[in-house]
């Protein structure tokens, strides 16, 4: 995640106002690290979210793996645009992942099938710990969350957050900007790990305390 020096997770709608060059670029190794990408549908639809292409600064980082990590999208009633770019993987890049409630419609749940995987975690809503432990039957054990604040703020009540990778961006926004979590409230202890600057912009690396 990125968050502006006042917490703001995105500028104008979008985090992208608020990254830089180097985190566009440990954006990518956090990428090509991951087994799947977890993103919330909003994120989706606001950061204009396709398939993953594959790099070739990767082929170490992904042996015995897939080229690209697939993307899996959080949706209650699956109100996606079924014939945009998140679907038209091609290639080497990996299907989609759709990751629903039994209370989807019937009809939008059917069509998603027809271009992604489906995994239905939970009845009226979809349950954090089903989504992970669907992934995880899988194989898909590395799962890199990239929001958005309320799809975060899930995980973070529910105690499934191990790690958590936050740029700090030398801005200040203010306004009614979401932060890095919204939600339900979670308490989950961490400690820094690590710690790199470059033109102004801090890259953190925190990771759960062990009990």
């Amino acid at each position: 995640m990125v968050a502006s020096l006042d917490g703001a997770a995105w500028s104008k709608g979008v985090s992208e106002g608020l990254s830089g060059p180097a985190d566009r670029r440990l954006f990518q190794v956090l990428r090509g690290l991951a087994d799947v990408i977890l993103v919330g549908a909003a994120t989706v639809r606001s950061e204009g979210y396709g398939p993953v292409e594959a790099r070739d600064s990767w082929d170490e980082l992904r042996a015995g793996r897939p080229p690209t990590p697939p993307i899996a999208v959080v949706t209650r009633r699956i109100d996606l645009d079924l014939g945009g770019k998140f679907f038209a993987a091609t290639g080497a890049q990996a299907r989609p992942i759709v990751i629903t409630c039994a209370a989807a419609p019937p009809d939008r749940r059917e069509a998603a099938a027809a271009i992604s995987d489906v995994i239905v975690a939970g009845d009226d809503r979809v349950e954090p710990d089903q989504a992970l432990r669907a992934l995880r039957e899988r194989g898909l054990n590395h799962v890199l969350c990239e929001g958005g604040p309320r799809l975060g703020g899930g995980l973070a009540a529910a105690g499934l957050i191990d790690e958590v990778c936050l740029t700090v961006s030398p801005l200040l926004i203010g306004g009614g900007a979401a932060r890095v979590l919204n939600g339900p409230v979670g308490r989950t202890p961490l400690r820094l790990a690590q710690i790199l600057e470059e033109d102004g912009f801090l890259f953190t690396r925190y990771v759960r305390e062990e009990p």
